[in-house]
């Protein structure tokens, strides 16, 4: 039988760099994350964003709901980076470091080249 004094004490440390995420900038969540952020986050998933264009202004949300909390409000013609899309609803950057957010599909355009 091993003891707890018989374990040496560096296989239990977690030790490695670690970051202290400012949540509204980082496009990372419990399942998916940015694909830019592999390696640095632990997520199931990492998605390539799909960039769309506001068709007209709308605000950005903190949850995928109409009622939600806004983080700001976006001009028509913003980029916003789509990581997913679910309900009616992409979750995603503006630009390549913006805030992070929900918008209704509605609202989004896919850029073209």
């Amino acid at each position: 039988m091993t003891t707890a004094a018989a374990v040496p004490t560096h296989q239990l440390a977690l030790s490695g760099p670690s970051e202290c995420l400012d949540a509204p900038h980082w496009p990372v969540r419990g399942d998916l994350a940015h694909v830019r952020l592999a390696g640095i986050c632990f997520v199931p998933h990492y998605a390539v964003p799909m960039p769309h264009l506001l068709s007209s202004p709308a605000d950005l949300k903190v949850k995928p709901q109409d009622d939600a909390d806004a983080r700001e409000t976006l001009a028509a013609g913003t980029t916003f980076n789509v990581l997913d899309m679910a309900g009616g609803w992409a979750w995603g950057q503006v630009g390549e470091d913006g805030c992070v957010g929900y918008l209704p599909l509605d609202v989004l355009e896919a850029r073209r080249s």
